[in-house]
């Protein structure tokens, strides 16, 4: 860290130096205390607001940028659960005493990118000095057309159940930064090493996919605490049961590699979080539909189960076994 008792920007000139250049038309250059959104006409506006805190969300020792990839990332994956189109975001920064602008620099930088990536600029927000760790808060606009949000609420018995993506590269990943020393991290190529080692560090919210999400499914949220117990969650929400079959769960080449080096890596796989894909039902005669449209924007889906009738719990099954785990998913308390 550098020597505290260097000169550092004020906070007028801290958010003029690193976060105006950010700002999008509706955040009047972050000189007003307010800002604009405008959405079209015929459409909702959608809002979400996730929290991330040092050394419950990140380390932190991971890098500047990456923390406010995941900072945004994990705000936009709401959005692209809802099919919502973002169209900006105000941020909230309490900084430690030991702040750098090395350290801000590259935060700002990583920001940007992602905010250029995803067409969601900074609207405003407000920077503070925290008494304890880093805490970082963002709230996220995005636009629907009008009533045609996806709900969690929504699953219909008869749906099928499907994920985009692959499950369980973050949770694996996260093994890897907290204790790169395993026996079955040395099995592991370079190359699937440092994509699990990366899908922890960097969500990929699925924003390409809103529009069929938006034209096809009745239920839908993004897999941030766990593909199990989210699916529960999704359920009880809908009034509904279902069944979900552990072989079907997509897994990348490199969570393959893990698990087959590591079995119990499985459960880990499916229960431990920070996948940010989206979970979603929709109905049977839509799957060649839902498909194409997958296909179309280069992202796989994958079925998984079915929703039932009833409000028992979830049956979770492996190769016609009962699949039991510790917990269902990751849980603040």
């Amino acid at each position: 860290m550098a020597n505290q008792t260097e000169a550092r920007p004020s906070e007028d000139a801290l958010i003029e130096r690193y976060f105006a250049p950010l700002a999008g038309p509706g955040g009047l250059k972050l000189r007003d205390d307010a800002a604009i959104i405008s959405t079209p006409d015929g459409t909702d506006l959608v809002t979400t607001v996730d929290m991330v805190v040092a050394n419950v969300h990140f380390f932190n020792d991971d890098p500047a940028d990456a923390i406010a990839e995941k900072a945004l990332g994990v705000n936009l994956s709401d959005l692209a659960a809802k099919g919502a189109r973002p169209v900006g975001f105000v941020l909230g920064l309490a900084l430690p005493s030991n702040w750098t602008e090395e350290w801000l620099a590259s935060f700002s930088r990583g920001l940007g990118n992602s905010a250029e990536r995803y067409g969601c600029f900074l609207l405003g927000g407000d920077t503070t000095r925290a008494a304890g760790p880093l805490v970082i808060s963002i709230t996220a606009f995005g636009s629907v057309p009008r009533g045609k949000m996806v709900p969690r609420t929504g699953a219909k018995p008869g749906d099928l159940i499907a994920v985009t993506g692959s499950i369980g590269d973050a949770a694996i990943g996260l093994k890897i930064r907290m204790t790169p020393e395993l026996d079955w991290t040395g099995g592991l190529n370079e190359t699937d090493y440092a994509f699990l080692l990366n899908r922890y560090l960097r969500p990929q919210p699925r924003i390409a996919f809103i529009d069929t999400l938006s034209a096809y499914a009745n239920a839908a949220m993004d897999v941030s605490d766990g593909l199990v117990g989210d699916l529960a969650k999704m359920l009880r929400a809908s009034g509904v049961t279902g069944t979900l079959k552990i072989e079907s769960v997509p897994l990348s080449a490199a969570a393959h590699s893990a698990t087959t080096l590591h079995p119990v890596l499985l459960a880990d796989a499916v229960t431990g979080g920070d996948d940010y894909e989206v979970l979603f039902t929709f109905p049977p005669d839509a799957l060649d539909a839902v498909k194409a449209g997958a296909k179309a924007v280069g992202l796989p889906v994958t079925v998984i189960g079915e929703i039932k009738a009833g409000q028992g719990p979830l049956t979770v099954s492996h190769r016609g076994e009962t699949f039991l785990t510790r917990t269902g998913s990751f849980s603040h308390f």
